[in-house]
Protein backbone atom coordinates (compact mmCIF):
# COMPACT_ATOMS: atom_id res chain seq x y z
CA UNK A 1 0.00 0.00 0.00
CA UNK A 2 1.27 3.69 -0.84
CA UNK A 3 2.01 5.89 1.73
CA UNK A 4 0.09 8.77 0.64
CA UNK A 5 -3.30 8.31 -1.03
CA UNK A 6 -3.04 11.42 -3.02
CA UNK A 7 0.64 11.29 -4.35
CA UNK A 8 -0.98 10.40 -7.57
CA UNK A 9 -2.30 13.60 -8.00
CA UNK A 10 1.27 15.28 -8.28
CA UNK A 11 2.12 12.94 -10.83
CA UNK A 12 -0.46 13.03 -12.66
CA UNK A 13 -0.22 17.25 -12.97
CA UNK A 14 3.29 16.30 -14.20
CA UNK A 15 1.77 14.26 -17.28
CA UNK A 16 -0.59 17.65 -18.17
CA UNK A 17 2.72 19.56 -18.37
CA UNK A 18 4.34 17.28 -20.26
CA UNK A 19 1.54 17.19 -22.85
CA UNK A 20 1.32 20.99 -22.87
CA UNK A 21 -1.86 20.90 -21.03
CA UNK A 22 -1.56 22.76 -18.21
CA UNK A 23 -4.07 25.31 -17.39
CA UNK A 24 -3.98 28.69 -15.37
CA UNK A 25 -6.00 31.36 -14.40
CA UNK A 26 -5.38 35.03 -16.08
CA UNK A 27 -6.61 37.79 -13.89
CA UNK A 28 -8.98 40.54 -15.66
CA UNK A 29 -9.09 44.04 -13.94
CA UNK A 30 -11.91 46.85 -14.41
CA UNK A 31 -15.25 46.21 -16.41
CA UNK A 32 -15.33 43.92 -19.28
CA UNK A 33 -14.99 45.00 -22.96
CA UNK A 34 -13.28 45.27 -26.00
CA UNK A 35 -10.35 46.46 -24.57
CA UNK A 36 -9.72 45.23 -21.08
CA UNK A 37 -6.52 44.93 -18.67
CA UNK A 38 -5.27 41.55 -18.36
CA UNK A 39 -2.67 40.99 -15.57
CA UNK A 40 -1.57 44.58 -15.40
CA UNK A 41 -1.75 45.43 -19.69
CA UNK A 42 -3.70 46.63 -21.77
CA UNK A 43 -5.24 43.96 -24.40
CA UNK A 44 -7.82 44.21 -27.17
CA UNK A 45 -10.15 40.97 -26.01
CA UNK A 46 -11.01 38.53 -28.06
CA UNK A 47 -12.01 36.01 -25.95
CA UNK A 48 -14.75 36.92 -24.54
CA UNK A 49 -18.70 35.53 -24.88
CA UNK A 50 -20.18 39.13 -24.13
CA UNK A 51 -21.00 39.06 -27.84
CA UNK A 52 -23.47 42.19 -28.12
CA UNK A 53 -21.07 44.28 -24.73
CA UNK A 54 -23.57 44.42 -22.44
CA UNK A 55 -21.52 42.61 -19.48
CA UNK A 56 -20.35 46.64 -19.39
CA UNK A 57 -23.48 48.20 -19.93
CA UNK A 58 -24.53 50.33 -17.45
CA UNK A 59 -28.02 49.40 -17.77
CA UNK A 60 -27.40 45.98 -16.55
CA UNK A 61 -25.10 47.64 -13.48
CA UNK A 62 -28.06 50.19 -12.46
CA UNK A 63 -30.35 47.35 -12.51
CA UNK A 64 -28.08 44.76 -10.80
CA UNK A 65 -27.24 47.45 -7.83
CA UNK A 66 -31.35 48.50 -7.99
CA UNK A 67 -32.25 44.89 -7.35
CA UNK A 68 -29.67 44.06 -4.56
CA UNK A 69 -30.40 47.14 -2.71
CA UNK A 70 -34.08 45.99 -2.66
CA UNK A 71 -33.79 42.43 -2.02
CA UNK A 72 -30.29 42.01 -0.57
CA UNK A 73 -26.91 40.42 -2.11
CA UNK A 74 -28.17 36.34 -2.26
CA UNK A 75 -31.28 34.93 -2.78
CA UNK A 76 -31.42 32.78 0.80
CA UNK A 77 -32.51 29.63 -0.50
CA UNK A 78 -33.50 27.56 -3.20
CA UNK A 79 -36.92 28.35 -5.67
CA UNK A 80 -38.79 26.31 -3.73
CA UNK A 81 -38.35 26.99 -0.33
CA UNK A 82 -37.20 30.87 0.63
CA UNK A 83 -35.70 31.63 -2.72
CA UNK A 84 -38.31 32.34 -5.06
CA UNK A 85 -38.80 36.39 -5.72
CA UNK A 86 -40.85 37.78 -8.28
CA UNK A 87 -38.22 39.06 -10.51
CA UNK A 88 -37.39 35.60 -10.91
CA UNK A 89 -41.02 34.68 -12.65
CA UNK A 90 -40.55 38.39 -14.33
CA UNK A 91 -37.20 37.13 -16.08
CA UNK A 92 -39.03 33.66 -17.02
CA UNK A 93 -41.81 35.21 -18.58
CA UNK A 94 -38.91 37.53 -20.76
CA UNK A 95 -36.99 35.21 -21.75
CA UNK A 96 -40.65 32.64 -22.99
CA UNK A 97 -41.41 35.50 -24.65
CA UNK A 98 -38.16 36.10 -26.62
CA UNK A 99 -38.09 32.10 -27.24
CA UNK A 100 -41.71 32.13 -28.03
CA UNK A 101 -42.79 29.35 -25.97
CA UNK A 102 -45.46 28.48 -23.25
CA UNK A 103 -42.55 29.12 -20.47
CA UNK A 104 -39.42 28.93 -19.06
CA UNK A 105 -37.17 28.30 -16.32
CA UNK A 106 -33.83 30.15 -14.58
CA UNK A 107 -31.29 28.15 -13.57
CA UNK A 108 -28.56 28.99 -11.66
CA UNK A 109 -25.82 28.25 -14.47
CA UNK A 110 -26.38 27.11 -17.81
CA UNK A 111 -24.41 23.85 -17.10
CA UNK A 112 -27.28 23.10 -14.17
CA UNK A 113 -29.54 24.02 -16.68
CA UNK A 114 -28.71 21.12 -19.06
CA UNK A 115 -27.55 18.63 -16.16
CA UNK A 116 -30.82 19.05 -14.61
CA UNK A 117 -33.06 18.87 -17.94
CA UNK A 118 -31.33 15.66 -19.15
CA UNK A 119 -30.80 14.12 -16.31
CA UNK A 120 -34.88 14.38 -15.30
CA UNK A 121 -35.71 13.99 -18.12
CA UNK A 122 -34.45 10.21 -18.48
CA UNK A 123 -33.50 6.86 -17.40
CA UNK A 124 -32.05 3.54 -17.30
CA UNK A 125 -34.73 2.41 -19.74
CA UNK A 126 -34.26 5.09 -22.51
CA UNK A 127 -31.48 6.19 -24.60
CA UNK A 128 -29.50 9.33 -25.70
CA UNK A 129 -28.42 10.30 -28.93
CA UNK A 130 -25.82 13.18 -28.48
CA UNK A 131 -23.19 14.74 -31.12
CA UNK A 132 -19.72 13.98 -30.42
CA UNK A 133 -18.79 17.38 -29.66
CA UNK A 134 -21.53 18.17 -27.50
CA UNK A 135 -20.57 20.33 -24.42
CA UNK A 136 -19.08 19.23 -20.94
CA UNK A 137 -22.65 19.88 -19.46
CA UNK A 138 -24.86 17.91 -21.81
CA UNK A 139 -22.29 14.92 -21.68
CA UNK A 140 -22.39 15.02 -18.09
CA UNK A 141 -26.25 15.36 -17.89
CA UNK A 142 -26.49 12.41 -20.16
CA UNK A 143 -24.18 10.19 -17.86
CA UNK A 144 -25.98 11.38 -14.72
CA UNK A 145 -29.64 10.68 -16.26
CA UNK A 146 -28.78 6.76 -16.06
CA UNK A 147 -29.78 6.50 -19.71
CA UNK A 148 -28.11 4.30 -22.51
CA UNK A 149 -26.12 7.13 -24.52
CA UNK A 150 -24.87 7.43 -28.16
CA UNK A 151 -22.52 9.31 -29.60
CA UNK A 152 -23.11 10.44 -33.21
CA UNK A 153 -20.67 12.09 -35.96
CA UNK A 154 -20.38 15.69 -35.37
CA UNK A 155 -23.42 17.36 -37.24
CA UNK A 156 -24.00 13.60 -39.48
CA UNK A 157 -27.54 13.22 -39.86
CA UNK A 158 -26.90 10.15 -41.65
CA UNK A 159 -24.86 8.91 -38.73
CA UNK A 160 -28.02 9.85 -36.74
CA UNK A 161 -30.62 8.51 -38.37
CA UNK A 162 -28.66 4.54 -38.72
CA UNK A 163 -28.25 4.72 -34.75
CA UNK A 164 -32.24 5.93 -34.61
CA UNK A 165 -32.83 2.76 -36.70
CA UNK A 166 -30.79 0.25 -35.30
CA UNK A 167 -31.71 1.27 -31.86
CA UNK A 168 -34.99 3.93 -31.13
CA UNK A 169 -37.04 0.76 -30.85
CA UNK A 170 -35.11 -0.99 -27.86
CA UNK A 171 -35.80 2.01 -25.40
CA UNK A 172 -38.91 3.66 -23.81
CA UNK A 173 -37.79 7.58 -24.12
CA UNK A 174 -35.44 8.46 -26.36
CA UNK A 175 -33.78 12.41 -26.74
CA UNK A 176 -31.29 13.63 -29.40
CA UNK A 177 -29.15 16.71 -28.03
CA UNK A 178 -27.03 19.02 -29.37
CA UNK A 179 -25.39 22.48 -29.03
CA UNK A 180 -27.24 25.37 -31.63
CA UNK A 181 -23.89 26.81 -31.72
CA UNK A 182 -20.68 24.10 -31.19
CA UNK A 183 -18.64 26.77 -28.94
CA UNK A 184 -14.83 25.58 -30.01
CA UNK A 185 -15.96 25.31 -33.47
CA UNK A 186 -18.46 28.34 -34.54
CA UNK A 187 -20.42 26.14 -36.83
CA UNK A 188 -24.19 25.19 -36.33
CA UNK A 189 -26.30 22.15 -35.58
CA UNK A 190 -28.10 21.06 -38.88
CA UNK A 191 -31.85 21.76 -36.95
CA UNK A 192 -34.42 21.44 -39.62
CA UNK A 193 -32.99 17.87 -40.05
CA UNK A 194 -32.85 16.80 -36.25
CA UNK A 195 -36.12 18.29 -35.83
CA UNK A 196 -37.54 15.82 -39.16
CA UNK A 197 -35.38 13.00 -37.30
CA UNK A 198 -37.15 13.45 -34.23
CA UNK A 199 -40.46 13.42 -35.18
CA UNK A 200 -40.24 10.62 -37.59
CA UNK A 201 -38.66 8.43 -34.90
CA UNK A 202 -41.23 9.79 -31.69
CA UNK A 203 -37.74 11.56 -30.18
CA UNK A 204 -37.41 14.14 -27.35
CA UNK A 205 -34.81 17.28 -29.19
CA UNK A 206 -32.79 19.43 -26.72
CA UNK A 207 -31.12 22.17 -28.39
CA UNK A 208 -28.61 24.49 -26.23
CA UNK A 209 -28.83 27.86 -27.37
CA UNK A 210 -26.09 28.97 -25.08
CA UNK A 211 -23.92 30.88 -27.46
CA UNK A 212 -26.89 31.74 -30.04
CA UNK A 213 -29.17 33.67 -27.51
CA UNK A 214 -29.02 36.97 -28.48
CA UNK A 215 -27.00 37.10 -31.34
CA UNK A 216 -28.61 34.72 -33.66
CA UNK A 217 -32.00 34.91 -35.32
CA UNK A 218 -34.16 38.19 -36.62
CA UNK A 219 -34.89 39.51 -32.92
CA UNK A 220 -31.58 37.42 -31.15
CA UNK A 221 -33.79 34.17 -30.15
CA UNK A 222 -31.09 32.13 -31.71
CA UNK A 223 -30.53 29.22 -33.81
CA UNK A 224 -33.87 28.22 -33.59
CA UNK A 225 -35.14 31.41 -35.06
CA UNK A 226 -32.33 31.06 -37.67
CA UNK A 227 -33.77 27.96 -38.85
CA UNK A 228 -37.41 28.89 -38.92
CA UNK A 229 -37.88 26.36 -36.45
CA UNK A 230 -39.89 28.08 -33.79
CA UNK A 231 -42.50 26.79 -32.31
CA UNK A 232 -41.94 23.01 -33.14
CA UNK A 233 -42.09 20.93 -30.15
CA UNK A 234 -37.94 21.74 -28.75
CA UNK A 235 -36.57 21.59 -25.43
CA UNK A 236 -34.77 24.55 -25.68
CA UNK A 237 -32.09 25.79 -22.97
CA UNK A 238 -29.26 28.72 -23.02
CA UNK A 239 -26.99 30.52 -20.86
CA UNK A 240 -27.34 34.02 -19.14
CA UNK A 241 -23.97 34.89 -18.90
CA UNK A 242 -22.58 35.27 -22.78
CA UNK A 243 -24.53 37.77 -24.84
CA UNK A 244 -27.25 38.44 -22.15
CA UNK A 245 -24.47 39.79 -19.56
CA UNK A 246 -24.86 38.10 -16.44
CA UNK A 247 -25.08 34.63 -15.17
CA UNK A 248 -27.54 32.12 -14.90
CA UNK A 249 -28.87 29.30 -17.16
CA UNK A 250 -32.32 28.55 -18.63
CA UNK A 251 -34.85 26.09 -20.12
CA UNK A 252 -37.65 26.91 -22.15
CA UNK A 253 -40.42 24.77 -23.80
CA UNK A 254 -43.83 23.69 -22.96
CA UNK A 255 -46.26 24.91 -19.76
CA UNK A 256 -45.87 21.27 -19.05
CA UNK A 257 -42.15 20.59 -19.76
CA UNK A 258 -41.51 23.40 -16.94
CA UNK A 259 -43.86 22.41 -14.75
CA UNK A 260 -42.39 18.70 -14.94
CA UNK A 261 -38.86 20.26 -14.49
CA UNK A 262 -39.94 22.34 -11.37
CA UNK A 263 -41.21 18.99 -9.97
CA UNK A 264 -37.95 16.98 -10.96
CA UNK A 265 -35.12 19.13 -12.16
CA UNK A 266 -32.44 18.28 -9.29
CA UNK A 267 -30.17 20.97 -10.15
CA UNK A 268 -32.96 23.36 -9.77
CA UNK A 269 -34.87 21.78 -6.56
CA UNK A 270 -31.74 21.66 -4.57
CA UNK A 271 -29.40 24.54 -5.00
CA UNK A 272 -29.79 28.34 -4.33
CA UNK A 273 -31.66 30.34 -6.73
CA UNK A 274 -29.88 33.35 -8.95
CA UNK A 275 -29.06 36.25 -7.45
CA UNK A 276 -31.23 39.12 -7.08
CA UNK A 277 -28.31 40.83 -9.19
CA UNK A 278 -27.79 38.15 -12.07
CA UNK A 279 -31.55 38.11 -12.01
CA UNK A 280 -31.85 42.03 -12.91
CA UNK A 281 -29.11 41.81 -15.05
CA UNK A 282 -30.21 39.58 -17.10
CA UNK A 283 -33.87 40.48 -17.70
CA UNK A 284 -33.16 44.12 -18.29
CA UNK A 285 -30.46 42.27 -21.15
CA UNK A 286 -33.32 40.18 -22.67
CA UNK A 287 -34.75 43.67 -23.27
CA UNK A 288 -32.08 45.63 -24.74
CA UNK A 289 -31.66 42.46 -27.12
CA UNK A 290 -35.60 42.94 -28.41
CA UNK A 291 -35.73 47.07 -28.01
CA UNK A 292 -31.60 47.28 -29.74
CA UNK A 293 -31.12 45.15 -33.05
CA UNK A 294 -28.47 46.95 -34.07
CA UNK A 295 -25.72 45.77 -31.21
CA UNK A 296 -26.33 42.27 -33.70
CA UNK A 297 -26.37 44.28 -36.78
CA UNK A 298 -22.93 45.32 -35.76
CA UNK A 299 -21.65 42.17 -34.38
CA UNK A 300 -22.16 40.51 -37.69
CA UNK A 301 -20.58 43.82 -39.77
CA UNK A 302 -17.74 42.91 -37.28
CA UNK A 303 -17.42 38.90 -38.19
CA UNK A 304 -18.06 39.68 -41.68
CA UNK A 305 -15.12 42.28 -41.71
CA UNK A 306 -12.88 40.01 -39.96
CA UNK A 307 -13.68 37.01 -42.41
CA UNK A 308 -12.87 39.59 -45.42
CA UNK A 309 -9.62 40.84 -44.29
CA UNK A 310 -8.53 37.18 -43.39
CA UNK A 311 -9.72 36.27 -46.40
CA UNK A 312 -7.65 39.31 -48.55
CA UNK A 313 -4.64 39.23 -46.37
CA UNK A 314 -4.12 35.77 -44.85
CA UNK A 315 -6.16 33.22 -46.80
CA UNK A 316 -3.26 30.65 -45.73
CA UNK A 317 -4.44 30.20 -42.52
CA UNK A 318 -7.42 28.39 -43.55
CA UNK A 319 -10.19 29.76 -41.00
CA UNK A 320 -12.72 26.99 -40.00
CA UNK A 321 -16.08 26.85 -41.42
CA UNK A 322 -18.22 28.91 -38.98
CA UNK A 323 -21.65 30.76 -38.95
CA UNK A 324 -20.89 32.34 -35.48
CA UNK A 325 -19.15 34.83 -34.15
CA UNK A 326 -16.72 32.22 -33.23
CA UNK A 327 -13.38 32.05 -35.47
CA UNK A 328 -11.03 29.45 -35.21
CA UNK A 329 -7.81 28.94 -36.78
CA UNK A 330 -6.24 25.57 -36.76
CA UNK A 331 -2.41 25.26 -35.48
CA UNK A 332 -0.26 22.04 -35.76
CA UNK A 333 0.47 21.23 -32.14
CA UNK A 334 -0.48 22.61 -28.74
CA UNK A 335 2.68 23.66 -27.77
CA UNK A 336 2.67 25.92 -31.54
CA UNK A 337 -0.76 26.80 -30.37
CA UNK A 338 0.57 28.43 -26.91
CA UNK A 339 3.29 30.25 -29.21
CA UNK A 340 1.01 31.59 -31.55
CA UNK A 341 -1.01 33.12 -28.34
CA UNK A 342 2.16 34.67 -26.57
CA UNK A 343 3.26 35.99 -29.54
CA UNK A 344 -0.55 37.99 -30.28
CA UNK A 345 -0.23 38.63 -26.50
CA UNK A 346 2.80 40.20 -26.78
CA UNK A 347 1.16 42.38 -30.29
CA UNK A 348 -1.52 43.67 -27.41
CA UNK A 349 -4.34 40.88 -28.73
CA UNK A 350 -5.82 38.19 -26.59
CA UNK A 351 -6.88 35.49 -28.32
CA UNK A 352 -6.20 32.48 -26.24
CA UNK A 353 -4.64 28.60 -27.57
CA UNK A 354 -7.41 26.11 -26.94
CA UNK A 355 -5.47 22.76 -26.77
CA UNK A 356 -6.83 19.03 -26.12
CA UNK A 357 -8.58 17.43 -24.19
CA UNK A 358 -10.80 20.33 -24.83
CA UNK A 359 -10.58 19.97 -28.56
CA UNK A 360 -9.51 17.15 -30.52
CA UNK A 361 -6.95 19.58 -32.63
CA UNK A 362 -5.27 22.80 -31.24
CA UNK A 363 -6.25 26.37 -32.69
CA UNK A 364 -6.59 29.17 -31.68
CA UNK A 365 -10.28 30.72 -30.98
CA UNK A 366 -11.19 34.37 -31.87
CA UNK A 367 -14.30 35.47 -30.53
CA UNK A 368 -15.85 39.30 -32.17
CA UNK A 369 -17.90 41.32 -30.07
CA UNK A 370 -20.23 43.68 -31.70
CA UNK A 371 -18.25 46.81 -29.21
CA UNK A 372 -14.50 45.66 -31.61
CA UNK A 373 -14.07 48.84 -33.52
CA UNK A 374 -12.53 48.45 -36.98
CA UNK A 375 -8.90 49.46 -35.71
CA UNK A 376 -9.65 46.08 -33.16
CA UNK A 377 -9.69 44.08 -36.23
CA UNK A 378 -7.15 45.47 -38.19
CA UNK A 379 -4.60 45.26 -35.18
CA UNK A 380 -5.81 41.71 -34.65
CA UNK A 381 -5.30 40.47 -38.80
CA UNK A 382 -1.80 42.39 -38.62
CA UNK A 383 -0.81 40.44 -35.52
CA UNK A 384 -2.34 36.77 -36.67
CA UNK A 385 0.27 38.11 -39.78
CA UNK A 386 3.29 38.41 -37.96
CA UNK A 387 2.34 35.29 -34.85
CA UNK A 388 1.75 32.37 -37.83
Amino acid sequence: MPNDPYEWIERSLTTIHRADWYRSVQTMQGHPGAVVLLAGSKVINFASNDYLGLAGDERLIQAAVAATKEFGTGSTGSRLLSGHREIHQQLEVAIASLKQTEDALVFSSGYLANMGAIASLLGKRDLILSDQYNHSSIKNGAILSGATIIDYKHCDTNDLKTHLKQHRQNYRRCLIVTDSVFSMDGDLCPLPMLVSLAEQFNCMLLVDEAHATGVLGKTGAGVVEHFGCTGRPLIQVGTLSKALGSLGGYVAGSAALIDFLRNRAPSWIYTTALSPADTAAALEAVKIVQQEPERRAQLWRNVDTFKQLIAQQLPHLNLLPSESPILCLPVATADSALKVASKLRTAGIFAPAIRPPTVTTSRIRISVMATHELSHIQQLVSALNSSY
